[in-house]
């Protein structure tokens, strides 16, 4: 008995303990770019720090069908005070790249080194020019973030 215990208190201290390690994700509304068009998107960004990674996940709708996108975070640029619209440098190592369905769904999951990504402002995403990641426009929806 004094050996279940043990193991229980054990497990339970573990479990607890990388509980803490990990934090909730916060969740961003995507909002539509000047290079987006006639296009109607709309979605969301999550993002979770685990430690030292950033997970992320976004799911879009209302994009063009069959497309191939990449998405980023960005650094604040200079040429507005509005993080989407800064003209920041992407941050290249959070690059994630998908192809959207028949219907025009998009979604992309990945993970980046949170010291990569700590000073990010904002997550765009950009029609790509094929499955490279190639970015072909400006963006075509995006939001602030706050690591």
């Amino acid at each position: 008995m004094t050996i279940t215990r043990l193991l229980l208190g054990s497990t339970l201290a573990l479990t607890l303990g990388s509980c803490a390690m990990l934090s909730p994700a916060t969740g961003y509304t995507l909002a539509r770019q000047p290079a987006g068009g006639a296009l109607s998107s709309s979605g969301v960004v999550n993002v979770k720090k685990d430690g030292m990674t950033v997970m992320t996940g976004a799911r879009v709708s209302g994009l063009a069908p069959n497309t191939y996108y990449v998405a980023h975070y960005h650094l604040q640029g200079a040429a507005s005070k509005d993080p989407c619209s800064s003209g920041g440098a992407p941050i290249m190592t959070s690059a994630l790249v998908g192809r959207s369905d028949a219907t025009g769904m998009l979604s992309l999951t990945g993970s980046v080194a949170a010291a990569d990504v700590m000073n990010a402002t904002y997550f765009n995403i950009h029609t790509a020019k094929d499955a490279t990641g190639a970015p072909a426009d400006a963006g075509v929806t995006c939001t602030s973030v706050k690591m």
